[in-house]
């Protein structure tokens, strides 16, 4: 079977995975955030950390919560780094330094896991279980309640209750992450990925040479790492080690995971709001661009343009001989568009116009379909923009969902847009300015500065994928690309909450004929549009100069 043929089975596989779960796991996840009913296991967790889960919070109570609770999940894996090499199970490892331990908490936190060490050398296993792992769970728990918050702020009117954050992130975790992941890993542990707590062992390799091999709970830390799209890996390899991603079947398995929620939640929010069909709007828009990316980056890939990938046959430098162009381009899409970072092939390899696919995938702000949360409510940003972008061309007050768009709305989601290309642009602007910027380069000219360019638009998007080549374990980036993160994941929480709290207090507005309606094609056209225009508008001047100059010179 040719290559080609493979890659294309393989995304029509995935494809109908996601389009059988798209309904009933939308279903459940609605019914889990709309039920009044509290688990026994919830109620312990409740009374453990004093919340009342009846109370309903106004959207300002709602982020203080979400603010306190990141802030002293990044002060106390801080510290759980700081101590490392007095923790049992240690495997001797050292304690990470400040630079580094701030930039891996804020990174694991904010859902980037951004990793600027090698994770089998440096991290023992406590750190990577109660540490990493826990935080891959409740920082993807966070986004999924923020993004529920503003769908809320739709479906309701005339209050300003946005729900209860403490309710939503425990249910979160307990009934959809916790059960997900426990399923995923079983599957991968039964298809050879590892899962134990030994030590450190010297193997010997096929040119009887020693190497150092740390095992560890991979396979648990792989379902949620994905799963929740925070990406990372317990390796530096990450998914191209083959005691993370073995074989084809694990490595589509690990998209299905990326995808499975970030698909799957316009579902909820259609279900939540009454009207299903306004979420197969945005799922639509959600999937073209999506698969767009897929084909253009496949198909870069396969052409492999350049001298030395011709002569060789293929685009296959930087990538695994068991995944190939296709399924390495399918995960590299999957994991750039949806804020996981997890890589099966190193992105610094790929071709200067694919590379550019992904560098514009996370430019986009991750919304097609975006991470777990962030990605639905940053894709519900866009429709607030593509209504009042409607709205200005009949001469008619923007209205979506039965609620005006007015200036204050728009204020909040323009702010909200606009956070991430200052992050982006200003921090790497600052770093080709400075000798520390020169010295992370591993090329010059214009890949060089796409490797800076795609390290703050990964740190920025809090996808957390690199060019492999970039050095950042330096004080100056382990700082700008940890504020970057922060500000990145929190800044736009703030506009979204605010939105979603305005919105609550509004009165429906009833449709008439002159109401743009939203649940339409043409909508789901106008909306990729908007998306495409926005990031183009602000992005390519950037994009110019790194990967498509490259590009276009081979």
């Amino acid at each position: 079977m040719s290559p080609v043929l493979t890659s294309v089975l393989q995304a029509s596989a995935l494809i109908v995975a996601l389009a059988l779960v798209h309904r009933p796991f939308g279903d459940y996840m609605a019914a889990v955030f709309g039920s009044r009913r509290h688990l026994r296991v919830e109620r312990w967790i409740y009374r453990a950390v004093g919340a009342d889960p009846n109370v309903e919070m106004r959207w300002g109570t709602y982020l203080r919560s979400v603010l306190v609770f990141s802030g002293v999940s990044v002060l106390g894996l801080y510290l759980l780094m700081r101590v490392q090499d007095r923790l049992p199970l240690s495997l001797g490892f050292e304690a990470i330094g400040p630079d580094q331990a701030f930039n891996t908490a804020v990174s694991f936190v904010s859902n980037t896991n951004w990793q600027s060490y090698s994770g089998e050398s440096a991290m023992g296993h406590v750190t990577q279980t109660a540490g990493l792992a826990v935080q891959n769970f409740v920082s993807a728990a966070v986004g999924i309640a923020v993004a529920i918050a503003l769908v809320r702020g739709f479906a309701r009117s005339r209050t300003g209750e946005v729900g209860n954050f403490w309710t939503d992130l425990v249910r979160c975790v307990i009934r959809i992450l916790l059960p997900v992941s426990a399923l995923a890993a079983v599957v991968l542990v039964a298809c050879g990925v590892i899962q134990n707590f030994g030590g450190v062992q010297e193997v010997t390799t096929l040119t009887g040479q020693t190497q150092s091999v740390s095992p560890g709970a991979v396979a648990s830390q792989e379902a949620i790492k994905n799963l929740g799209t925070n990406g990372g890996g317990f390796f530096n390899a990450n998914a191209a080690h083959p005691f993370e991603n073995p074989d084809g079947f694990t490595n589509l398995l690990l998209v299905f995971l990326m995808l499975l929620i970030p698909f799957s939640l316009p579902r909820t929010f259609g279900r939540m709001v009454g009207n299903v069909r306004q979420g197969c709007a945005i799922v639509a828009a959600m999937g073209s661009i999506w698969l767009v990316g897929v084909i253009a980056v496949s198909w870069v890939e396969f052409t492999h343009p350049g001298a030395a990938s011709q002569l060789a046959g293929g685009g296959m430098e930087g990538k695994e001989q068991r995944f190939g162009e296709g399924a390495s381009s399918l995960f590299a899409v999957s994991t750039t568009m949806t804020s996981t970072g997890s890589v099966n092939a190193s992105h610094d390899s790929f071709q200067g116009l694919s590379g550019g696919v992904l560098l514009l995938g996370m430019m986009l702000g991750e919304i097609a379909p975006g991470g777990v949360g962030s990605g639905l409510y940053g894709m519900l940003i866009m429709a607030v923009l593509a209504v009042f972008v409607a709205g200005l061309m009949v001469g008619r007050t923007p209205e979506y969902l039965g609620k005006k768009i007015g200036a204050g709305e728009m204020k909040l989601a323009a702010c909200s847009i606009l956070v991430t290309p200052a992050l982006v642009l200003g921090g790497t602007a600052v770093a080709m300015a400075l000798p520390d910027g020169e010295r992370a380069m591993t090329n010059v000219g214009p890949h060089g500065f796409s490797e800076v360019l795609y390290a703050f638009t990964s740190a920025s998007n809090n996808n957390g994928s690199a060019f492999a080549g970039f050095g950042a374990d330096t004080p100056f980036f382990n700082t700008a690309l940890g504020l970057c993160m922060a500000l990145g994941r929190f800044l736009p929480m703030v506009f979204v909450l605010a939105l979603a709290g305005s919105l609550a207090e509004q009165r429906p507005v009833p449709a008439s004929a002159g109401t743009l309606r939203t649940e339409k094609p043409l909508f789901s056209s106008l909306l990729v549009g908007v998306v495409l225009i926005v990031a183009g508008l602000t992005f390519f001047p950037a994009l110019a100069l790194g990967p498509l100059a490259e590009g276009l010179a081979t």
